[in-house]
């Protein structure tokens, strides 16, 4: 894969579904079929709604790149929930 092809988390889907890893190794069998079998039953999980889901995603990947405070008030800013203590303990307390 070029480097290119390795951003983002459309690269992770696309070799997921060639089953070769971004260093151009095989996958294990085994570990691309538990990933299916979780996936499908992520995929029939019943959802209520977009904003709960756009927020998870938003602390769950901002946390990696944005600073606690900051990412607080982003939240904030755009009408989500402020980051609750336990996400604030799990994505930011050992750092």
């Amino acid at each position: 894969m070029s480097e290119q092809q390795k951003l983002g988390a459309d690269a992770v889907d696309e070799a997921i579904a060639k089953g070769i890893d971004l260093d151009g190794s095989p996958i294990p069998a085994a570990k691309l079929e538990l990933y299916h079998q979780v996936m499908g039953l992520e995929a029939g999980r019943q959802r209520s709604g977009v904003s709960n889901t756009m927020r998870s995603r938003i602390v769950r990947i901002g946390a990696k790149h944005i600073p606690q405070v900051e990412l607080d008030e982003m939240l904030m800013a755009a009408d989500f929930a402020p980051l609750k203590e336990k996400e604030i303990a799990f994505y930011y307390g050992s750092k």
